[in-house]
């Protein structure tokens, strides 16, 4: 039998801010400095808001203009992502990776409506724990993560409704974030052991969606919360409260964002305010 422990705990509270480093280069500069890949990626053209190679890095890449967009996407990641693997995926499988999941979305976008003023950015702007560890388990990587999410979405344009996805570990940076952030039209989980909160309505009013899809293997992680330790009730349990996404075709735990899979439109549908089109 599943045990379910929602604790009392004040699951919205977010650490102070961890002491930042000295301001970094601009990120093309910093990317030459880094050496390759990351200087072929700076040449290539493709656009940085920030890169950080120190550590196990960070790194936030853009597609489309943020200046005009009226709709943003921010993809967060989960587990075991690295900056060695932002391009090519953990264990070189590039459904994995975050650039890829990214060009996966903006291009179904823009196959949704063509002339959409969107942006989708790809967000490795904490440290996710290591595999199945125990800061897997716990939430503080989580918290820090969702004060880093903050600062990042609160700096993009004002004029942009913002739609936050986070995959795996990544759904609990964004659903500790997203309370604090009011701007947030939809939060949208894949594969998520939980999202920090006990129901959807904990999550500061945006809305919410969940896929999981059969075959994913987080299913497996019980559904509890004791102080830092779980994540609680999945997004995916009917008495959480979240609008279900279709999942047909989805394989395992990363197939979420591949093409062919019926969640990838379903997402886009959801980041272009088409909400009506979504059924699970």
């Amino acid at each position: 039998m599943t045990l379910l422990l929602l604790t009392p705990a004040p699951i919205l509270a977010l650490p102070p801010r961890a002491p930042q480093p000295d301001a970094a280069a601009p990120a093309p500069v910093a990317m030459a400095d880094a050496g390759e890949p990351y200087a072929s990626w700076a040449r290539s053209g493709r656009r940085f808001l920030a890169f950080d190679p120190r550590g196990d890095g960070r790194a936030a890449e853009v597609l489309g203009d943020l200046a005009t967009a009226d709709r943003i996407a921010v993809l967060v990641p989960g587990v075991d992502t690295r900056l060695r693997d932002f391009d090519r995926g953990l264990g070189g499988v590039a459904r994995r990776a975050p650039a890829v999941q990214a060009r996966a979305l903006y291009a179904a976008l823009r196959t949704a409506d063509p002339g959409a003023r969107i942006a989708v950015v790809a967000w490795l702007g904490y440290d996710p724990p290591e595999g199945l560890s125990l800061d897997a388990a716990r939430d503080l990587r989580a918290r820090t993560g969702a004060a880093a999410l903050i600062d990042f979405v609160r700096a993009l344009p004002e004029r942009a409704a913002v739609t936050l996805i986070g995959h795996s570990y990544g759904a609990l940076v964004v659903g500790l974030a997203a309370p604090h952030l009011p701007r947030v039209t939809d939060v949208v989980a894949l594969g998520a052991p939980g999202l920090g909160a006990r129901t959807a309505a904990d999550l500061g009013g945006a809305r919410v969606w969940s896929a999981l899809a059969a075959g994913d293997w987080i299913r497996r992680i019980p559904q509890l919360r004791l102080g830092h330790l779980g994540h609680g009730r999945r997004p995916s349990a009917p008495a959480f409260g979240a609008h279900p996404l279709p999942t047909d075709g989805v394989a395992g735990h990363d197939g979420y964002l591949c093409p062919g899979s019926a969640t990838l439109p379903a997402v886009a549908a959801v980041v272009l305010g088409r909400v009506e089109a979504v059924a699970a």
